[in-house]
């Protein structure tokens, strides 16, 4: 990820963020329709939570520091 300035960065971040939320809820989706196995479902359900925590602490770590 290449930012111009902390606001970009921070909007990067923002965008990612919106997308991991997304991703989560078409795993949900997908797996409420078994369309992918539970247990997949879950490990990817994990990977999603674990990214938007991530995320989440570094928004707010950057958004303090300004």
């Amino acid at each position: 990820m290449q930012a111009q300035s902390k606001a970009d960065f921070i909007h990067k971040f923002s965008i990612a963020q919106k997308e991991v939320f997304e991703t989560h809820y078409w795993i949900r989706l997908l797996r409420d329709s078994n369309y992918i196995d539970e247990l997949v479902a879950q490990e990817l359900l994990n990977d999603c939570e674990e990214l938007q925590r991530i995320i989440t602490a570094i928004l707010v770590k950057s958004k303090n520091n300004r």
